[in-house]
């Protein structure tokens, strides 16, 4: 049995990891790699394993980072299946046919500027072919992806549908217990229900990306957001906030609706431009069976994403006519990372505005637009053009749907069992600073914690 870590190895991004045991194999997440472009796009259009020497894939979550290149697999034969929570498979049929979009619509640029064919990473036809793999299966149900492996979804409390992955291996007569955290969420989020991390493991696989840091108080977020907005409000500017469409829109949604409902916001719009997040909005509305029963607001409205003020605009010319409306007003964008989307000719026309804010409400990679507004550069390059960043920053941690430091080590201290030895662990989907920390924090604990290099194969 071995594991091999195809992606999101020292990085964030393009979560990837194989499991064998004796001559079957299977895949967990099979994500889009993002950063620096010429880099990343070499990244992705590699395939590091034949697929027909993958027996399943099983999918964590429906974010880009996880599932994006399930397309490409689709693209070059795949044909087995693909395993995901039924929310999972639900936004996937969205977020996958945008991520499509884009590359069809990447390519047709390149194409025009080069003079020549550009095939696309994959396109709609190729998520079509894929999404009839995939295999809807709940949370605590134990399936059969290979002979000798046996998986089981729990919650993992990230966004919708996220889950960790629990993989009884069986080799002759040795069994191991393999977990695979997936993201791992924040006790307290909205929406969604906390992580329940799984009892035992012989070999943990566990993201870092906050494996450094603690964040704000999730209970601090709705009053920061309220103080943001009704500052920003008050000298006539805009709140401009990237945010991911899966999750995080539908987390801020849900707490500018309890905050009108409370008047602590002054009335002013709030606009979600993004149809993919409109999409992905609508799926959240129509699986209440996955909402944390116990939030007040949940018990309250019949319907979290509908309240006084709040539009949706799904055309692009509704988009663009956003940056001629005169006065104070909230536009919630894509994506998340500031690397594509609306988001980009809001900033174009609002970034250098000193009346503006622009809130950052989640993690920025390194050698994204999001993380050089984090640095607070002086310009910024959308478009080709260098913009002036004049606008105000903000940024709250405190809505990241990534665990922290001390999350992560309660999530992992659930999984240890006390009466064994603390199980070998190996941390990925993380920046080295943000790894190196965590593993120092989990050494002194007893853990041996091996932080593994691209492509690297390890014996469990």
């Amino acid at each position: 049995m071995d594991i091999t870590f195809f992606g999101a190895a020292q990085e964030v991004t393009g979560s990837c990891h194989r499991v064998r045991v004796g001559d079957k194999s299977v895949v967990l997440d099979f994500g889009m790699f993002q950063g620096r472009r010429a880099e990343t796009q070499e990244k992705n259009q590699t395939l590091p394993f034949t697929p027909d020497g993958i027996d399943a894939v099983i999918l964590s979550h429906a974010h880009i980072d996880h599932s994006g290149r399930l397309p490409l697999l689709a693209r070059y034969g795949f044909d087995r299946p693909v395993y995901a929570t039924p929310a999972t498979r639900d936004l996937c049929a969205v977020m996958l046919a945008d991520s499509a979009h884009i590359q069809e619509k990447d390519a047709e640029f390149l194409a025009r500027r080069q003079k020549s064919f550009v095939q696309p990473l994959y396109g709609q036809d190729d998520v079509v072919r894929l999404m009839r793999r995939m295999i809807s299966i709940p949370y605590n149900v134990p399936f059969d992806p290979a002979p000798g492996i046996r998986a089981t979804f729990v919650e993992a409390g990230h966004i919708l549908g996220s889950a960790s992955v629990v993989l009884e291996c069986t080799e002759g007569s040795v069994s191991r217990r393999l977990v695979f955290s997936g993201d791992i969420g924040r006790w307290g989020l909205p929406i969604i229900r906390d992580p329940d991390p799984p009892h035992g493991a012989d070999v943990v696989i566990m993201e870092s990306t906050y494996g450094n840091r603690d964040h704000e108080s999730v209970a601090d977020m709705p009053n920061e957001l309220a103080r943001i907005i009704r500052e920003t409000a008050a000298k006539g500017g805009r709140v401009l906030i990237p945010a991911f469409a899966v999750g995080r829109t539908q987390e801020l949604l849900y707490d500018l609706h309890r905050l009108s409902r409370a008047e602590a916001i002054p009335p002013i719009p709030i606009v979600v431009d993004s149809p993919l997040a409109i999409a992905a909005t609508s799926i959240f509305a129509t699986n209440p069976d996955a909402y944390d029963r116990n939030e007040d607001l949940v018990r309250e409205v019949n319907d979290l994403f509908d309240f006084e003020r709040l539009q949706f605009t799904r055309e692009a010319a509704a988009s663009k006519a956003l940056n001629t409306r005169i006065g104070p007003m909230v536009i919630i964008a894509a994506s998340g990372m500031v690397e594509a989307g609306r988001i980009l000719h809001h900033l174009a026309h609002g970034a250098s505005d000193p009346r503006n804010t622009i809130l950052i409400v989640g993690f920025q990679a390194e050698h994204t637009l999001g993380r050089r507004i984090v640095e607070r550069r002086p310009t910024l390059k959308i478009y080709g053009e260098e913009v002036p960043l004049r606008a105000r920053v903000e940024v709250l941690n405190g809505y990241s749907a990534h665990a922290d430091r001390g999350e992560l080590v309660r999530w992992l201290s659930a999984v240890r069992e006390p009466s064994r030895p603390a199980p070998p662990v190996y941390l990925v989907h993380g920046e080295p600073d943000a790894q190196n920390a965590l593993r120092d924090m989990l050494v002194p604990d007893g853990y041996n914690v091996t932080i593994p290099a691209l492509n690297s194969t390890y014996p469990f």
